[in-house]
C-alpha cells in the first residue's frame, strides 16, 4: 500500500466516524464555506457483510446493512466520496465535501485539525472504554477449581 493510499483510507475512517455533530459543527467553522457539488445523489442502499470464522476461514454471507454514500466535485476538480453505515445523507454528503477538500494542500491542515485528529481520539476513547467494558467480563479458566469429587 503506498503512503497516499494509506493517509487516504485514514482521512475517511475518521471521516465516516466523527459523526452527523461533529462535521456540521466543523463546516461551519470553514470561512468561506467551500463550494461544490454533488457528483450523482447521495443514495442509501444494502450492502453485503461477508465474515470468516476465525479471521482465517471461509468467507460466509453474515448479512445485510443499510449503507450511505456520497461523491461531489470541487470547482477545482477534486472528488470526494464518504461511505457511512446507515442512512445518513447529510453526514455523508459533508464527508464526501471534507474528503476532497483534504485533498487540497492549503485546506489540509486545517481539517486535519478540525475533524480528523479529533475523529480519530474519539475513536480511539469508545474503543478503549469497549475494551475496558469487554475486560469485565473476562473469565480466568486457569483460575477456576475443577471439583472432581
Amino acid at each position: 500500500m503506498t503512503p497516499a493510499t494509506a493517509e487516504n483510507q485514514r482521512w475517511m475512517a475518521a471521516l465516516a466516524s466523527a459523526g452527523e455533530a461533529a462535521l456540521a459543527e466543523a463546516w461551519g467553522r470553514l470561512d468561506p464555506t467551500p463550494a461544490y457539488q454533488l457528483l450523482r445523489p447521495v443514495e442509501i442502499g444494502m450492502a453485503m457483510l461477508r465474515g470468516r470464522i476465525g479471521g482465517s476461514g471461509a468467507p460466509f454471507n453474515l448479512g445485510e446493512a443499510t449503507m450511505t454514500r456520497a461523491a461531489v466535485a470541487l470547482p477545482t476538480g477534486e472528488r470526494g466520496f464518504a461511505y457511512l453505515l446507515g442512512r445518513r445523507p447529510r453526514e455523508a454528503e459533508i464527508a464526501a465535501a471534507f474528503h476532497a477538500l483534504l485533498q487540497r494542500p492549503e485546506h489540509r491542515a486545517a481539517i486535519e485539525t478540525l475533524v480528523v485528529r479529533p475523529a480519530e481520539t474519539a475513536r480511539a476513547r469508545r474503543e478503549a472504554a469497549e475494551r475496558a467494558t469487554a475486560a469485565t467480563t473476562r473469565v480466568d479458566f486457569s483460575a477456576l477449581v475443577r471439583g472432581d469429587g
